[in-house]
């Protein structure tokens, strides 16, 4: 693909299914979001860009000056189901976000209460180490780490981390005013089984983002935040590959930029639950990832000509946007938008 013709960058929206729009709006104010663009498609114009036949209206959050990282409401006519709900993480279709706090513990607070009254599973602020170069004196050095955690609910599912004694500068930006001192969405994830990592190549040969971490393990036992995130059993594991906007580095970690895509590979050989029916376009709760491009029709050519299917025909989205939209090799659904 020629890099002066096209360009990729991190995650630009992350779209949820809602009833009730001025609820979740509410919702989503607490962690620094507006209201942004609103649009609306008929029936006919939505099956043709989603595969949904149901009239759309589609609400844009912000998040401060944010040019990745953004929400996407999508109130549909018909939904076609109540979307992924409390089911387990450790499953096909799954979908989560992350974004970065300074205040994990009023999350957690919140999440402690909310659970006495509302379907809402969470789990425990998890430290860890990171960026560990020598051992270090606790109570004489700084250690650096972070605390994350997961908050599962019937239409999102969040992980939150906070940052100790390190800065990524271009990794999140909190926004100091809202409630929760969060920042935009720094990554998403997704959840695949292929031994072969094969339908890995699409993400960064086909869509041309930057493969910057490769088969990071995790297991029962050396990953407490995983084993109770993805419900890990004795024995069970999976290996993390993450793909990055191209501007970000291989090398330098202080070059990372968020909008980062988590894949959390499990063996072929352990039995997942497949949710991708109840994590598509048309559901309610967390349904589909968005990329912003230039180049366009490229992209296009070139997903055509890939293992990707289900590609529709370059057309406006509900805000005037040209675009598109396609199931990559590993089932996922994607729409790109013209920038």
């Amino acid at each position: 693909m020629n890099q002066s013709d096209t360009t990729i960058q991190g995650i630009y929206e992350v779209t949820i299914g809602v009833e009730h729009p001025l609820t979740a709006i509410q919702y989503w104010q607490q962690f620094g979001y507006r209201i942004g663009d609103i649009g609306e498609l008929p029936a006919a114009a939505a099956k043709q860009l989603y595969g949904v036949n149901s009239h759309l209206h589609s609400i844009r959050l912000y998040h401060q000056d944010a040019d990745h990282g953004l929400i996407r409401l999508l109130v549909w006519e018909q939904p076609i189901n109540e979307g992924l709900q409390m089911e387990t993480m450790k499953a096909l279709g799954n979908r989560w976000v992350t974004a970065m706090t300074a205040d994990i513990l009023n999350i957690l607070n919140h999440a402690e209460l909310a659970a006495k009254e509302m379907p809402i599973k969470y789990t425990n602020a998890y430290w860890s180490v990171i960026y560990a170069t020598e051992k270090v004196r606790p109570f004489m050095e700084p250690i650096v780490g972070i605390r994350e955690m997961l908050l599962r609910q019937p239409r999102s599912r969040q992980v939150f981390f906070e940052r100790f004694n390190y800065t990524v500068p271009n990794y999140g930006k909190i926004h100091p005013d809202s409630f929760f001192k969060t920042s935009q969405i720094t990554h998403a994830g997704i959840v695949v089984q292929d031994d072969s990592k094969e339908s890995l190549r699409f993400y960064e040969e086909v869509l041309g983002l930057l493969r910057t971490l490769e088969d990071v393990s995790s297991t029962y036992d050396n990953s407490p935040p995983a084993r109770d995130f993805f419900d890990l059993q004795p024995g069970e594991s999976f290996a993390v590959t993450a793909f990055d906007d191209p501007r970000s580095s291989k090398v330098d970690w202080k070059a990372a930029r968020s909008g980062r895509l988590y894949v959390v590979r499990f063996p072929e050989a352990l039995k997942l639950k497949n949710l991708f029916e109840w994590g598509q376009p048309g559901c309610l709760g967390m349904s589909f990832y968005t990329y912003r491009v230039r180049g366009l029709e490229v992209y296009w050519q070139r997903i055509k000509a890939s293992a990707a299917t289900n590609v529709s025909d370059i057309t406006a989205n509900e805000f005037g946007e040209l675009s598109f939209s396609f199931v990559a090799p590993d089932g996922y659904f994607w729409t790109l938008i013209s920038q």
